[in-house]
């Protein structure tokens, strides 16, 4: 199975990206952006000579390839160990609440929820903070939220070898707050079900297991 990350061309579960999207260094990308950026402003009317105004090209560059589009480069993919599952551990393993800050790729604004992923070890387990790394991976790009769901499912059952793994995620989209209809008590909730996870059973133990309280 290829690797989600490394995969450059428009086909669902996987983000599209161009075969040549990575030929340009981030440096580079940061000054392209920056020049961009600053015609934008222009165009709208901005004083860019203003004090407030004058390094916002540079911030959003430097944003927008460092931070909150970083996912996009298969070279920041997690590097995720997997270790003997020497416990025997073959129930439920539930993450919770996993912060989620993505961009929605239709209006550029953001999304912003949590994520709950859950397996079932076989033989191996990965650290519980390895999910939240997946998590956020996946998350810093231009996302449909039905479709983060889906790569953080399937990476997981590459690095575990296991179809047994879930993912639910509940967010709220700011093109649907802030612009068209500003519905601002609206929110989005996916899940993925694999394997054990399929059954209408294993469904809602794990639903329940996300609603009960600590």
């Amino acid at each position: 199975m290829e690797e989600l990350g490394n995969v450059h061309f428009s086909k669902s579960p996987v983000t599209p990206i161009r075969k040549d999207a990575f030929a340009m260094d981030d440096n580079t990308k940061r000054q392209h952006i920056e020049e961009k950026f600053k015609e934008i402003m222009d165009v709208l009317g901005l004083d860019l000579t203003d004090d407030s105004l004058k390094n916002t090209p540079n911030r959003v560059a430097k944003m927008m390839v460092s931070e909150i589009f970083s996912g996009l480069n298969p070279a920041n993919e997690p590097d995720i160990s997997v270790f003997e599952n020497n416990f025997g551990y073959h129930d439920i393993l539930l993450e919770k609440n996993i912060d989620v800050y993505s961009t929605c790729e239709h209006h550029f604004l953001p999304i912003v929820g949590k994520a709950h992923v859950a397996y079932i070890p076989g033989d191996k387990v990965i650290g519980l903070s390895k999910l939240n790394r997946v998590v956020e991976y996946f998350a810093k790009r231009p996302q449909i939220q039905e479709r983060l769901n889906r790569q953080i499912v399937e990476k997981l059952k590459e690095i575990l070898e296991t179809d047994d793994v879930a993912c639910i995620i509940e967010a709220d989209h700011y093109c649907v707050k802030s612009r068209g209809v500003e519905h601002t008590n609206s929110s989005t909730t996916t899940m993925e079900f694999s394997g054990v996870f399929a059954s209408p059973e294993r469904r809602k133990e794990l639903i329940d297991l996300i609603s009960l309280k600590g």
